[in-house]
């Protein structure tokens, strides 16, 4: 019964208009993605408790954003009080969903790209977080390793 209500999610979720976009488990039991942002393909890690999705100040010429400094500080993963700053319309594709005007806070993500590579994972450029599955209506299946997005 299992293996048959896993498929009817997938075929409920898909009759929905949801794109259904799979995802990478890593060493440290976070789901990693694939995606292009400006047309610019990537790496980042799927994160619920993240409030914003994140690119890091080393990718901002990367994926050929223009950033503008912010009074934010941000906090998260280990660290506090860090510098931001935001870029705003930007194309974000996953292989089979698209949203144009995404904007994304930057911050150093060194800390986490150290413990991802002590694991021996490798580097991400960003974190996809809860603004972006919230808006995207996102469902997640662990069980089969995947995301749903609504198309938007």
């Amino acid at each position: 019964m299992t293996k048959k209500l896993l498929k009817s999610l997938r075929t409920f979720l898909e009759s929905q208009s949801f794109a259904r976009i799979s995802l990478k488990k890593t060493a440290t039991q976070h789901f990693k993605v694939n995606a292009t942002i400006n047309g610019v393909s990537g790496v980042f890690i799927v994160d619920t408790g993240a409030s914003n999705s994140c690119i890091g100040f080393s990718s901002i010429n990367y994926f050929k954003m223009k950033a503008e400094d912010t009074e934010i500080k941000a906090a998260g993963a280990g660290a506090t009080n860090m510098h931001t700053q935001i870029s705003h319309s930007n194309t974000l594709c996953f292989s089979v969903w698209k949203k144009n005007k995404m904007s994304f806070i930057i911050i150093d993500l060194s800390h986490v790209n150290e413990a991802l590579e002590s694991a021996n994972e490798t580097a991400v450029h960003g974190i996809i977080g809860a603004d972006l599955l919230k808006k995207g209506r996102a469902v997640i299946d662990y069980g089969r390793n995947c995301l749903y997005l609504k198309q938007i």
